[in-house]
């Protein structure tokens, strides 16, 4: 391969070069295990995601395993692989990827499954599980929409339910003898599948009634009759991330990222990463400053991120934000904080935050009344919206972002004005709390993303909006949103739906996906590539309907294609919850109270 003959053809030569600082570049033996970690999206998106860069770090500190990155190229740099016969390769060795051992996708964006296709292809790998021979790379997945499998299950050997680095050392395991050769790839799979967190689909056959509803599973092997998440007990003590790959090239989140914990109390209804990543499992501030130093001086970045579902939080956030300021002011590095909950906001961090940079400030308010915000058991009140801004004000930040959606259940017209008021309030409250406003005009950002109903839940068994209803909703915040400081964004409905479609699917989806591929479909999160005419031309020649996957209400006792997935959390518990949200009922924090969601684990330092 003339690599250097390839890159001055391309757009962004650094997507596809490796070789950045803390990338490893290991002698590569007949004994060692080749692994690919391999992000379904550009380059940029997928440095962003700090679980890349802890898979990477964990399994490249195992002697005999060699982890390397693959991401998928871009439209130009893929039109002249293919037109020069070039296989996709892993950046650090430039090996062809289809001389490696694992190759492990991350699912993180059910519109990226095309992009998955699109790289075996590339790579010259068979699609289906049921084609690779046992030389071929084996193909293992994981991530939040591993939760539901089923729509990928004809394309991967292996699924990993839960956090992997929690899982995959104990996979490489039973991975070994297969490499050295001693059991054939069925054994190796039959021993991975009695793994706690791994889900082997080919000894899990699905059956449907005449409706196309699913009747449930008939497992061909010995094998658990459900797949239990795994998640790292000790977090304060497990593995930590203390360096991260820093790129050539700006990438949409260029900064280091600690996570101060996992999981989340909130309970919000809409929110699948509040229920998955239960319990919640905090490191100590010491242990904190301690990753971040070692982080800092490995890195040279300039922006610290403190990463978690909701970082304010975090029982000592105050404390830590105010040792990270004092220690890095002087070397100009800033901390920032990602989307902050408004309920939570104190004005005494964002003090600290803004001495070294004032970064941006985004909320999200999620819906615009009251009733819809108990709806989905967001927990913030008026009177919050209107205590925050009147802090971020009078501190000096003129600009804020607010997220909402649109096309929750039980959502009305006058819930959408509600979206307005709250950004004029945001407006007037400017003009009272800065009537000079020192030459600065105060700016709200509105961003409006549809509600797409996700698997563990309580609102897995509701009916999403169509398109078109999310069209008239769009359309009647237009009318609505006409202050002059107020911008409106909005998300495109198509691909919220279509990502309702997958979300949900069964395992007959699998033939969808393969037709769009095979009529041109690929990065389909993107408005440039994005073709729902073509996606509906799939599902015709396939003859499957989205609508029964979408606008289908389910009943609480119908078989879902994701009930093979034990994820702690009871049905019982989601359904109690679905039922409070019709009739507009709080439930607490956890941390106030146990809510009796079904998981009950023991951990180091407490219990969930």
């Amino acid at each position: 391969m003339n690599l250097e003959a390839l890159l001055h053809k391309v757009e962004k030569p650094s997507r596809y070069i490796g070789g950045e600082i803390n990338t490893f570049n290991k002698e590569i033996t007949d004994e060692m295990i080749r692994f690919c970690f391999a992000f379904p999206d550009v380059y940029e998106v997928g440095m962003s995601h700090l679980g890349m860069q802890i898979i990477y770090n964990l399994l490249n500190q195992q002697e005999d395993v060699f982890c390397e990155r693959i991401f998928a190229p871009w439209a130009d740099m893929e039109n002249v692989m293919r037109a020069q016969d070039v296989k996709l390769y892993a950046l650090e060795s430039k090996t062809p990827v289809a001389d490696l051992d694992i190759i492990g996708f991350t699912l993180q964006y059910e519109l990226s499954y095309t992009n998955i296709l699109n790289m075996l292809n590339l790579a010259g790998i068979d699609l289906y599980a049921k084609d690779r021979h046992d030389k071929e790379p084996l193909i293992i997945a994981g991530g939040p929409c591993a939760y539901n499998p089923e729509p990928l299950a004809d394309f991967i050997d292996i699924f990993f339910i839960g956090e992997g680095e929690e899982v995959l050392l104990d996979f490489l395991e039973v991975y070994r003898p297969y490499k050295a050769g001693s059991i054939s790839k069925h054994e190796m799979l039959l021993k991975a599948a009695n793994i706690e967190g791994l889900y082997v689909p080919k000894f899990y056959q699905p059956s449907y009634d005449e409706n196309g509803i699913l009747l449930g599973y008939k497992r061909t092997e010995d094998v658990p009759e459900r797949i239990k998440k795994r998640f790292v007990k000790d977090f304060d003590n497990g593995f930590q991330l203390e360096t991260m790959i820093v790129p050539f090239a700006d990438i949409v989140h260029d900064r280091a990222v600690i996570e101060l914990f996992r999981g989340c109390t909130k309970g919000c209804r809409f929110c699948q990463a509040g229920m998955l990543y239960r319990p919640i499992r905090e490191r100590k501030p010491e242990t904190v400053i301690e990753i971040i130093d070692k982080m800092i001086s490995s890195t040279g970045f300039e922006e610290l991120s403190l990463s978690s579902l909701s970082t304010m939080d975090y029982s000592a956030i105050g404390p830590l934000v105010n040792d990270l300021v004092a220690k890095y002011e002087s070397d100009n590095v800033s901390v920032s904080l990602p989307s902050l909950r408004l309920d939570s906001f104190s004005v005494d961090v964002v003090k600290e935050i803004q001495k070294v940079k004032k970064t941006g400030l985004t909320f999200a308010p999620e819906a615009g009344t009251q009733r819809m915000r108990n709806v989905i058991n967001k927990g913030v009140t008026d009177e919050n919206i209107l205590d925050t801004y009147n802090s971020i004000f009078a501190l000096g930040w003129h600009r804020v972002k607010l997220y909402f959606m649109i096309g929750l259940p039980t959502e009305t017209f006058e819930d959408l004005d509600g979206i307005s008021d709250i950004a004029n309030l945001g407006t007037y409250t400017f003009k009272q709390v800065k009537p000079d406003s020192m030459k600065k005009s105060v700016q709200v950002t509105v961003s409006t993303s549809c509600f797409v109903p996700k698997p563990f839940t309580p609102f897995q068994w509701m009916a999403q909006d169509s398109i078109s209803d999310f069209y008239k909703k769009i359309d009647h915040l237009k009318t609505k949103l006409i202050n002059r400081k107020v911008v409106y964004n909005y998300h495109d409905p198509s691909t919220s739906v279509l990502e309702g479609v997958f979300a949900r699917g069964d395992r007959r989806l699998s033939k969808v996906l393969v037709a769009a591929y095979e009529l041109g479909c690929k990065f389909d999160g993107w408005a440039e590539f994005f073709k729902m005419s073509t996606w509906m031309e799939a599902f015709k020649v396939c003859d499957l309907d989205p609508d029964f996957y979408t606008s289908r209400e389910r009943a609480f006792d119908e078989v879902l294609p994701w009930d093979i997935i034990d994820a702690g959390i009871n049905k019982s518990y989601l359904e109690n919850e679905y039922k409070k949200a019709l009739s507009a009922e709080n439930t607490e924090d956890c941390r106030l109270g146990c809510t009796g969601c079904g998981l009950n684990v023991n951990l180091v330092g407490g219990e969930c």
